[in-house]
């Protein structure tokens, strides 16, 4: 399965997002079924499938859920979308003789709570304060914990990849490799500005398409690539952090992965294409990297005088000149292993070849202004440390697509009737 990427949001934010999305839907005057609520009978059934009967209470209560996550599109059509496929997966279940526990229902309930940073009373608590009851929670969890160890039971074996395929998608074998294109994300976040830039990332998040993403990019992005929508060239996927690496391979064409968070910012990426190409990529056991640091942050003065010394060196040893006379401290030279650096350097370098530059970097909560450049790379000539994430990430794209297509048939097969 994906591995789930916990943002490091502050529970208060998941209760603002909460109160937001439900008075979004009461400003629309309409009743969570499209009538008014007084009009509805929520015990009437809304849903039939093969039989099995979804109410407009249960309806009306996955709609109250959707909106409260906001989770993209409209509240009563993916409760819908939901609650059918709901059915067919329950159905499922029965047949197989899969049951879960009060406990293992419990717990599930708890890993929701948690990819919000929250306790699952105060989980709860946020829910009800938009009218979502606790047993529409259980059952949620209770129909996804099913669902997932009856795919594991049916697809694992089949998804896992062959040692064969992962050297390919690694490119160790020597006949290909892959390679990503995806359009970033970037804003600097601090004490004073989280409320602020935490409800951006969200509803940059939640966006639809290429051309919404890259406009959100051009207007608030403090990447240097918003001149270009946020738009990255392809890149090898081994020139990715390590870190990234999984959670960019488990993103389909047009996703936009979990707020990663980086060193005083905060950071989004779209999949734009993701493509195989002839020749093994390079994998490193080090990066070389120089760091000089000007004070003042972004401000024009601090700029200007980065500019100064991106114009005065050409290569890392030349920092050495620059600095000489000045605290140790305004230069750091680096060889770490591409796991060990800082994510956000990290991803800055992967944009960068030796000799080449970038300023889109701060530390100090913003009040001082880094010069990075990339020195070199070490060829990493023997067994890739990232095989295991390539595995993995192969291993969740596989299981998605072989799940998505059995459900898929099992809707094809069955009776639905919307009331």
């Amino acid at each position: 399965m994906q591995q789930d990427v916990k943002t490091r949001f502050p529970a208060p934010f998941l209760t603002r997002a909460l109160e937001t999305a439900a008075a979004l839907v009461l400003a629309a005057g309409l009743g969570w079924a499209g009538l008014p609520a007084a009009a509805q009978n929520l015990f009437a059934p809304a849903i039939t499938v093969n039989d099995e009967v979804v109410t407009r209470y249960e309806l009306e209560q996955r709609a109250r859920f959707q909106a409260a996550l906001r989770v993209p599109g409209d509240p009563l059509e993916t409760a819908r979308e939901e609650l059918i496929n709901d059915r067919l997966k329950l159905a499922v279940l029965k047949q197989a003789g899969i049951e879960l526990s009060e406990e293992d229902v419990t717990a599930g309930m708890e890993e929701l709570a948690g990819r919000a940073n929250l306790s699952l009373n105060d989980f709860l608590t946020a829910l009800q304060q938009q009218g979502v009851e606790p047993q529409t929670l259980r059952d949620f969890a209770r129909v996804g914990l099913g669902w997932r160890e009856y795919t594991r039971a049916r697809f694992l074996s089949r998804a896992r990849p062959t040692p064969e395929e992962i050297d390919r998608a690694m490119g160790a074998s020597g006949t290909g490799s892959v390679q990503v294109l995806l359009s970033e994300f970037i804003v600097p976040i601090n004490e004073q500005n989280a409320a602020q830039v935490e409800e951006l990332v969200e509803q940059v998040a939640r966006l639809k398409g290429y051309d919404s993403f890259s406009a959100a990019a051009a207007q608030y992005s403090a990447a240097a690539t918003r001149n270009d929508g946020g738009r990255l060239p392809w890149m090898p996927l081994t020139k990715l952090p390590p870190q990234l690496q999984e959670i960019v391979l488990a993103l389909k064409p047009g996703e936009i992965s979990e707020p990663l968070p980086l060193q005083s910012a905060v950071a989004l990426f779209q999949m734009r294409g993701v493509r195989e190409v002839d020749g093994a990529a390079a994998r490193y056991t080090a990066i070389e990297y120089a760091a000089y640091y000007v004070p003042g942050g972004r401000t024009p003065e601090a700029l200007a005088a980065a500019q100064g010394v991106v114009d005065s060196v050409d290569t890392c040893d030349d920092f050495y000149g620059l600095a000489q006379g000045q605290d140790p401290s305004v230069l750091d030279v680096q060889s770490l292993p591409p796991s060990d650096i800082p994510r956000d350097i990290a991803l800055e370098l992967a944009k960068l070849d030796p000799g080449e530059t970038s300023t889109a970097l701060t530390r100090s909560n913003g009040q001082t202004l880094m010069v990075l450049m990339l020195c070199g790379r070490t060829a990493d000539l023997g067994e890739g440390s990232s095989r295991e994430t390539v595995a993995n990430a192969l291993t969740a794209q596989r299981m998605t697509s072989l799940t998505n297509s059995y459900l898929e048939q099992l809707r094809a097969d069955a009776r639905i009737d919307i009331k």
